[in-house]
């Protein structure tokens, strides 16, 4: 498959690329002879209303008309999650899988970041229902050195094997490393394992990324372990944070049994019009670069430029090689789920907790939601340690039934923020709405932002901060200047006009002494509420002298990908409002006074 118009622009651009800029190349791609491409889902769903100020079912209808009837289009999404970072109720997992139906798509690629086969079976289910092909995941990365219990061939093979037994209905099964980091011979002996778990016609699919360059050598350990198809990408938007290349991918295949029955020359040719239409994004230097280091802490490609993209957008990029180092313990005490979003985001997040403000000394909610099982059941149990401490400081008890059983209908919900706000009510604003929830909403009031990298954006902004060349120009026009001189203990006031002449006047008798004044004002008392992650301000949802309650939402946030609320940490009057929307702020700053 394909991954270059889904994956490696996630994992190069953030997933901010717009759709007039890369069509030509998506029929490049089909005239090539490839047949099976990678079209949305993921991060590439919420991004086009977040900040490229499109549809991405206006997306996804303009790829099917693009190739045509007979292109395999496949998409990702995250279990309960569908492509929203948050839980969705059953009610918006059935439309998300009847809504990607209608707009085009033939595959939806499913996974659970924790593993939790709970998370995978009624998002299945409706994936099938819906006359869709469903492709189950299995989730992979590397543990941190000197930790063990899960992400082991035998585990892989567990999983697997309640996939079989809960009887999920499904049409591929994928095993999905998104961090590139499991080494070769784990691959091997996961997919070998699994060949002999399944039917001679069961596809097996592998997908990795090369942000450790191990993705050449992991796919061929894949495919001599039974694997039927694997996922590349073409240049710019391979290697790297991003599937290995094709063309790396046929040389290495030169000499075995196996062979992507691609002609190279017509590769060629789709790689040039794809880098032709690439050609004015910036391209961050971390997306290509290959890191080491991820091996020791699993940061997945799709995830790794989306946050030093916001990482720039808030001042604190100086600040990501620690993250990441900090990465191996939070990953290590979180019980082992998946470097994958979102929880590769609920990693970042608390490392950079750890990093900014001590360790474990803030816990970051979904982090903590996430060790007390609201997102699931983690592979491992977490830390006792931080298990107790996120407890504490969310107020929440450990949680261990299914996550579904605890979220309202979500169509109800939607349906009347869309009436509120004089909004047609359809399948496809509903969903908006329940995705992308206030970014979604400003897309469809027309009050989206653009926030895509190009450079000749930037040579524009340049340009303006420059001082035009040529002949220089007049001076401007000062105009007479005043000015008081004392002469032997007289004031005078003198004035000098443009052409150099000087008039003095003896000047006023000096005014009384100004009285004192007023004393500044008390300083507010009472409880200060802080930004529990660097972001930006989305909306704020309390007015100033509003009285609130303890838990009531203040505040949207955007971090790392993701929008959450901030809750009042108790009742009271908000006596202050320190930030307005638009607003970036640092972990910890001051956001509402409340008393």
């Amino acid at each position: 498959m394909d991954t270059s118009f889904r994956d490696g622009f996630q994992s190069v651009f953030g997933a901010r690329v717009l759709t007039d800029d890369f069509m030509p190349a998506v029929k490049a791609s089909v005239d090539a002879g490839i047949t099976n491409i990678e079209a949305g889902g993921g991060a590439r769903f919420q991004s086009l209303f977040f900040y490229c100020g499109e549809s991405a079912f206006d997306m996804m209808d303009r790829f099917r008309t693009e190739v045509g009837p007979d292109v395999a289009l496949q998409t990702l999404a995250r279990g309960i999650n569908v492509v929203a970072l948050s839980q969705c109720p059953r009610d918006i997992i059935d439309l998300h899988a009847k809504m990607f139906k209608k707009h085009g798509m033939t595959t939806i690629r499913n996974f659970d970041a924790l593993n939790d086969v709970r998370n995978l079976e009624y998002s299945g289910e409706r994936i099938d229902h819906h006359g869709l092909n469903h492709q189950i995941v299995v989730s992979m990365m590397e543990l941190p050195p000197g930790c063990s219990g899960a992400h082991t061939p035998e585990f892989y093979a567990d999983r697997l094997k309640q996939i079989l037994d809960a009887d999920i209905p499904f049409h591929s099964i994928c095993f999905k490393d998104a961090s590139g980091t499991s080494n070769p011979k784990k691959v091997y002996e996961t997919l070998k394992l699994a060949r002999k778990m399944v039917s001679d016609d069961t596809v097996l699919w592998f997908h990795t990324h090369d942000t450790a360059s191990l993705g050449i050598s992991q796919n061929m350990a894949a495919i001599e372990g039974g694997a039927d198809g694997i996922d590349l990408a073409k240049s710019p938007v391979s290697g790297g944070t991003c599937q290995p290349d094709i063309l790396s991918m046929m040389h290495a295949m030169k000499g075995t049994d196996y062979t992507l029955d691609l002609d190279y020359k017509k590769v060629l040719v789709a790689m040039d019009a794809f880098e032709e239409a690439m050609s004015d994004y910036f391209f961050p230097p971390e997306a290509k670069m290959v890191s080491p280091m991820v091996t020791l802490s699993p940061m997945p490609g799709g995830a790794l430029t989306a946050n030093t993209m916001m990482m720039r957008d808030t001042g604190t990029l100086h600040l990501y090689g620690d993250v990441i180092k900090e990465m191996s313990e939070v990953v290590a005490k979180g019980g082992f789920g998946t470097s994958v979003t979102p929880v590769s985001q609920f990693y970042f997040q608390q490392a950079y907790l750890n990093v900014t403000q001590g360790k474990w000394k803030k816990i970051n909610p979904s982090y903590g939601n996430m060790v007390l099982g609201y997102f699931g059941h983690t592979p491992v149990p977490a830390d006792p340690e931080i298990i107790k401490i996120a407890s504490d400081q969310l107020g929440k008890p450990i949680f261990t039934e299914d996550p579904l059983d605890i979220l309202e209908p979500g169509i109800p919900k939607a349906t009347k923020i869309l009436e509120d706000n004089n909004l047609p009510v359809n399948d496809e604003n509903i969903f908006i709405i329940a995705s992308c929830e206030q970014k979604g909403l400003d897309f469809l009031l027309g009050n989206a932002k653009v926030n895509v990298r190009k450079i000749s954006d930037e040579k524009k902004e340049e340009k303006k901060d420059k001082q035009p060349k040529g002949a220089a120009s007049a001076p401007r026009s000062i105009g007479p200047r005043d000015y008081t001189i004392t002469v032997n203990n007289k004031p005078y006031n003198v004035t000098v006009s443009e052409a150099g002449g000087i008039q003095a006047t003896p000047a006023a008798a000096p005014a009384p002494a100004a009285a004192p004044a007023p004393a500044a004002p008390p300083v507010t008392e009472g409880t200060d509420v802080e930004a529990p992650t660097p972001g930006n301000i989305v909306k704020i949802l309390v007015e100033l002298g509003e009285t609130v309650t303890e838990d009531q939402p203040l505040v949207v946030m955007e971090a790392m990908k993701m929008e959450s609320e901030v809750k009042s940490p108790c009742g009271g009057k908000v006596l202050e409002i320190h930030i307005s929307s638009g607003d970036t702020v640092q972990a910890s700053d001051p956001l509402f006074t409340i008393g």
